[in-house]
């Protein structure tokens, strides 16, 4: 299945768009994934290809992946707690002007206002529990919902950060 994907995806990519068009785009990307860590390289890689093709961002400018890759993982992780049967799903609208992204898990969700500040010095040392501050600091908006189980979070174009 992960080769499939890959495949339909990297068509898409490679014969679809064409360059005079892309600049009129307004793109929508869903998809609906089993809780997997190994489905989450494809996945980002396609959706980091189709911001830069659409002229967003350039990904060697950008952390967008690291922000993309914690909110899938925290997805997984923490809503879905690996349970293949719940679904992650993550949806995309990318245009020349941003690139918006919503990652919904099935979980019971939790409040963003209760994680622990992970610069505290007591926590300094721990392994994990730095994602969401990632997040904040890399994305231009960040909203969950108040269930805390969906987060929508926007990143600018590189020309509208420069501005």
């Amino acid at each position: 299945m992960k080769n499939l994907i890959a495949t339909i995806l990297d068509y898409k990519i490679k014969f679809v768009d064409k360059a005079e068009t892309v600049a009129m785009l307004h793109e929508n990307i869903e998809f609906e994934l089993p809780s997997a860590i190994s489905l989450m390289s494809i996945v980002l890689d396609y959706l980091m290809k189709r911001v830069e093709k659409l002229g967003v961002i350039r990904p060697e400018k950008s952390n967008l992946f690291v922000a993309l890759d914690e909110a899938f993982v925290n997805a997984v992780k923490h809503g879905n707690k690996f349970d293949v049967k719940k679904l992650v799903r993550i949806a995309a609208e990318v245009s020349r002007d941003e690139a918006r992204f919503t990652i919904e898990d099935e979980g019971e969700g939790f409040d963003v206002q209760n994680i622990p500040d992970p610069l505290d010095p007591q926590n300094l040392f721990k392994t994990s529990g730095r994602g969401v501050l990632f997040i904040y600091n890399i994305m231009d908006e960040v909203k969950y919902n108040d269930r805390g189980n969906r987060l929508t979070m926007v990143k600018k174009s590189d020309e509208r950060n420069t501005v």
